[in-house]
């Protein structure tokens, strides 16, 4: 059962009540950059100072829940703190969380590897070549990550990459894949069907239950997905020793 929202600026944000054990302050009702934007500045806020009884926080593309222990924390309490913490300042210009970083991953376009890259350039108004050139120039940050464990939803593309799901379902991509709608990208924890097209290849994982961190991609990190050689990709999927796909990685902030 969801409650009705309360507002502190009488619109958005709103925060609701999820049941017993959730809370969620959405920042919007449809994607955009500065909802996205609100919305990972806004967990960072709660991540640097835990309230007590809040158990754990997730970002999504424009909200943020809070999971939390009812016999710990009282969910009126604790809408009446995120009440005041959502009205000290505007989280719509907040900056982004530090200690973001920007992975540049070796991608090969196209070929049998990555075979709906024409059709998706063909649709966005490119050629393939002018495709490859502006999805490889292309920093996008990870809006959310969601669906699968670790999978980054990556955004925002020009506009002319709006491009609507296939009619169709792919029934298999791999891991690694990278796949395209929306103006948004997603890099494929684990081999999956889809609806996206399917117009680049990495050897990138982002799902390792084994390491720690088990994900080393974190909302509001950037990825640039640059064009490389089918044959420098196929290497890097063979050798175990080789580390987030080949990418290079720096700190932006």
């Amino acid at each position: 059962m969801t409650s009705a929202p309360v507002s502190a600026s009488g619109s958005w944000p709103v925060i609701r009540s999820l049941g017993l054990t959730g809370l969620l302050v959405s920042f919007a009702d449809a994607f955009s950059e500065p909802a996205n934007r609100a919305a990972l500045a806004f967990r960072a806020a709660l991540e640097r100072d835990p309230w007590p009884g809040v158990e754990e926080t997730a970002p999504s593309l424009v909200s943020v829940f809070l999971r939390i222990d009812p016999l710990a924390a009282d969910h009126a309490d604790l809408a009446a703190r995120l009440s005041d913490l959502v009205s000290r300042q505007d989280w719509y210009e907040a900056p982004l969380p530090e200690g973001r970083r920007l992975f540049r991953v070796p991608t090969v376009y196209g070929t049998d590897l990555a075979p709906e890259l024409s059709e998706a350039a063909t649709a966005a108004g490119l050629s393939e070549a002018e495709a490859i050139r502006e999805l490889s120039a292309a920093r996008l940050r990870v809006m959310a990550l969601g669906f699968a464990p670790g999978q980054p939803y990556l955004g925002e593309l020009p506009e002319n990459w709006n491009l609507p799901r296939r009619t169709e379902l792919n029934p298999m991509v791999p891991a690694g894949a990278m796949i395209q709608a929306i103006r948004q990208c997603v890099l494929f924890s684990r081999p999956s069907p889809t609806g996206w097209r399917h117009i680049g290849q990495t050897a990138f994982e982002n799902f390792r239950p084994d390491s720690d961190p088990a994900f080393p991609l974190n909302p509001g990190d950037e990825v640039q997905f640059v064009a490389t050689d089918r044959a420098h990709v196929e290497r890097m999927m063979g050798d175990a020793d080789v580390l987030d796909g080949g990418a290079e990685v720096e700190v932006i902030s």
